[in-house]
């Protein structure tokens, strides 16, 4: 293995201090969208990976989604917010333009007066907005950074669209970004984004269109087939560069954590890094696709279950509307309270 660029070894140490999860009790069943439109469960399933999916309630939105993140983080560890001053929450279904998603749910944990916005790069926002909080605590414009992925994706998505909605779910976490032992948290990250596939994956807002001159209504669309395409070959391209920009290779990783959109994606995926599935946390098959709340959910799981423990090296991987992408590597710290199973565990006993 390679060492770690001078400029990763020289800055301050900074990774994820706490994290926590929320989803919405309503479970939608693949039986359900075969109840109501031409498909299966079992083509469902197939092509997708997904068995089931959480639906917020009428009057719940993607601030609800975040707070309830927010609470599960608190339970696992009270003093989790301690010095943050800078709340993000990156997201596709934002309650409003303004205010921000961010200050809803920061005046509702007892983070009201702190700096707060959305981030806005659909599936990949969360590592997006874990880079962003890694640069404003090195540039001192923040000492702690909240970092939310949130999404009620069944709201903007046409429930009798069988090419959207299997697909999409409800959810959010939420990571506080601060300080960790040396040695641990954040290495690298590849940011991207390319308009020219915004025909591809788009929702509407205030334009009816987009530059190009594609149509926009108030529903999210989407091109599965160009999707796809996109989806493999960025996965692959950017992890494959922040891997290098590391110093690491594919052996190296001990778990992939990637953006849960579709099994077959993530499949081929890492095929192109030659890692195998066994070492790839996923559990869209539960939750569907929840765009910024993926790689959290998928994270506080496999924490809670004991798979990813302290000391080893994961690689995060998104790609979402824009088209953007987004990587990340990281070695997790599992010394606070709500960052191993041991501890949890502990907190329970």
């Amino acid at each position: 293995m390679d060492a770690p660029t001078e400029r990763a070894a020289t800055r301050p140490s900074l990774g994820i201090t706490a994290l926590g999860s929320y989803a919405p009790p309503r479970i939608v069943t693949n039986a359900d969208f075969e109840a109501r439109m031409d498909t299966t469960a079992e083509w469902i399933e197939s092509r997708t990976g997904i068995r089931e999916r959480r639906h917020s309630a009428p009057d719940e939105f993607t601030s609800h989604m975040g707070v309830g993140a927010v609470r599960d983080l608190l339970a696992r560890d009270p003093d989790a917010l301690q010095d943050v001053d800078v709340v993000i929450c990156a997201t596709a279904s934002p309650d409003a333009l303004f205010p921000s998603t961010a200050a809803l749910i920061a005046g509702q944990v007892g983070l009201a007066g702190t700096g707060a916005f959305d981030l806005s790069t659909a599936c990949s926002g969360f590592v997006y907005g874990l880079s962003m909080a890694q640069g404003l605590i090195l540039a001192g414009t923040a000492r702690r950074v909240l970092v939310i992925g949130g999404e009620v994706l069944s709201k903007i998505v046409d429930q009798d669209d069988r090419a959207t909605a299997i697909l999409f779910g409800d959810g959010a976490g939420a990571a506080v970004v601060g300080p960790v032992p040396d040695g641990y948290g954040f290495q690298e990250f590849i940011l991207g984004a390319d308009s020219a596939g915004g025909p591809a994956l788009f929702k509407g807002c205030i334009a009816d269109r987009l530059p190009d001159g594609t149509r926009m209504g108030p529903k999210a669309d989407m091109n599965g087939r160009e999707v796809f395409k996109f989806a493999v070959r960025v996965l692959g391209n950017s992890g494959t560069e922040v891997l290098k920009k590391t110093g690491l290779t594919s052996r190296d990783v001990d778990w992939v954590i990637p953006h849960q959109a579709n099994i077959r994606i993530i499949e081929a995926a890492m095929e192109r890094f030659g890692i195998p599935m066994e070492k790839t946390v996923v559990n869209l098959d539960r939750y569907g696709n929840t765009s910024s709340a993926t790689i959290p959910l998928v994270l506080r799981e496999a924490v809670d279950d004991g798979r990813v423990r302290d000391g080893q090296q994961l690689l995060l991987v998104a790609f979402g509307g824009g088209l953007s992408w987004a990587a990340g590597t990281m070695k997790w710290w599992g010394g606070a309270p709500s960052l191993s199973a041991v501890a949890q565990a502990e907190a329970v006993a």
